[in-house]
């Protein structure tokens, strides 16, 4: 868990870390004003378009190997990163970096799941893991105005590259081999191309909404090709001996719930972490460390809930329940946020809805981890891993394409009746975190209308514990 938990930390902490150190990028670098954002998009598309795959990938050829190269080409090129001296090298080692990332982290779920059989142990390695993947985010945010302004924007990268080495040292010493079923299992090399070019084109598509907006003619054509991209991939998977999405992935109605569930909500709640960061920003003034220093009551609170009681209340009330929950205190916390005003302050406005959202999120991604590897067997756990990730991501895009673009719309709305810039900026965040608000809500209807997990039995016997690392193969096929 240590190996794998710091591997996916310094993924999920880049994809933040870099946000706050953007305009000093732009300042030695020289990026042009539309340029900047391909610092961030070079690593979301490769990040969100291979995660598939290569959980795939994990499932035939080992995940130990998939992981421990995926970090190793990640810790590599964020060194690169921290070297560039021109946008164009910055580019290159960022999608690169994305590469890496995505490599190493579509097998993390299902390295955590297959190491664990006993459900309630398994329940409490899923909580690590929630609160590992939330930390990063959150200490990105802060580590990167910190290093920013202390050392310069290059350390935001190398400071990936310490606990790079220290994660994969740890990892090529006591992770578990795996051989994996091997290549000769089946690998749909058309069905595989054809989905990875769909994520690709996709996610490049989201990115671009900002800079061409909805209606482009960019938006549009690059949609319908990935549109036409998925559609022939659906045919390819109905007609291939080994479709690389098998349909035994999807015979459970919980794990379609959980990953459409897991897609809304992520939509809904990475208003959060990056509008909420704007409004510290560019309304009530704060410093980027102080911004940082703003989330972490979030951050504490999922480490709190993932670590010491989803475990326990999933184990007690069963995963649907505790998702229900948690997703009604999001959309609390995001309602919160919907009526912030212009001459608010953190403490009437950002704080009372920390604890609702930092609750609600820490027993929820748990609870949608379990259930969307529910019904996965050991041979296909990488490639459901790759498939809850890739959600997360595609939700991540989408759900910051679609409320950046309702802000700057009605921001843009609001300058031209007359407001001043402060509560244009406001109108526009507040509309923003009331339509996540709408999609959390919309996760709810799906949790409540789709998943029907039974509440396990209390007096479940625990097996008792062992001196052998590796799972019993009849626990381990139950899982």
């Amino acid at each position: 868990m240590a190996g794998i938990c710091a591997g996916q930390l310094i993924v999920i902490l880049d994809g933040t870390i870099v946000n706050v150190a953007l305009p000093s990028i732009q300042q030695s670098l020289g990026f042009s004003a539309s340029g900047l954002g391909w610092v961030v998009n070079a690593y979301l598309i490769p990040f969100g378009g291979l995660l598939l795959l290569c959980g795939r990938m994990g499932d035939l050829l080992g995940r130990k190997r998939l992981f421990i190269t995926g970090l190793g080409v990640f810790t590599g090129a964020s060194l690169l990163c921290g070297l560039a001296e021109s946008p164009a090298m910055l580019l290159a080692a960022r999608f690169l970096q994305g590469t890496g990332g995505a490599v190493a982290s579509s097998v993390t779920l299902a390295m955590v799941v297959t190491m664990y059989a006993d459900p309630r142990a398994r329940a409490g390695a899923l909580g690590v893991y929630s609160f590992v993947q939330s930390a990063g985010g959150t200490l990105g945010l802060l580590l990167g105005g910190v290093l920013t302004q202390t050392a310069g924007w290059h350390w935001i990268f190398i400071v990936n590259v310490p606990i790079g080495v220290a994660a994969l040292a740890l990892a090529v010493r006591v992770l578990r081999a795996e051989r994996g079923t091997g290549l000769g299992a089946g690998l749909d090399v058309p069905g595989a191309a054809l989905a990875t070019a769909a994520l690709l084109l996709a996610v490049y598509t989201i990115v671009g909404v900002s800079g061409h907006g909805w209606n482009s003619v960019h938006t549009l054509g690059c949609g319908i090709g990935a549109v036409a991209l998925l559609i022939a991939f659906v045919v390819r998977q109905a007609k291939a001996a080994d479709p690389l999405l098998p349909p035994r992935m999807f015979k459970g109605r919980d794990v379609l719930g959980a990953l459409g569930t897991h897609t809304l909500m992520i939509c809904g709640m990475f208003g959060f972490q990056f509008l909420a960061v704007l409004y510290m920003r560019k309304v009530l003034g704060l410093s980027e460390v102080q911004t940082g220093l703003g989330v972490v009551p979030v951050s504490l609170l999922i480490g709190l809930m993932s670590l010491l009681f989803a475990p326990r209340l999933i184990a007690r009330f069963g995963a649907r329940v505790v998702l229900l929950v948690a997703l009604a205190l999001i959309a609390l916390g995001l309602g919160i946020l919907g009526r912030i005003s212009v001459d608010g302050t953190y403490v009437t406005d950002i704080l009372p809805a920390t604890f609702p959202l930092g609750v609600g999120f820490g027993l929820a991604m748990p609870s949608l981890a379990g259930l969307a590897m529910s019904g996965a067997a050991p041979s296909d756990a990488g490639l459901a891993s790759g498939m809850f990730n890739t959600m997360q991501q595609v939700g991540s895009s989408l759900g910051l394409a679609i409320l950046s673009t309702l802000a700057a719309s009605r921001t843009g709305t609001l300058l031209a009746d007359g407001a001043t810039q402060a509560g244009a900026l406001t109108g526009g965040y507040r509309l923003a975190f009331q339509v996540g608000t709408g999609f959390v809500l919309a996760a709810i209807a799906v949790a409540a209308l789709v998943l029907r997990t039974p509440r396990p039995p209390a007096d479940r016997p625990t097996p008792p514990p062992t001196d052998d690392p590796r799972p019993l193969k009849r626990d381990a096929a139950s899982a």
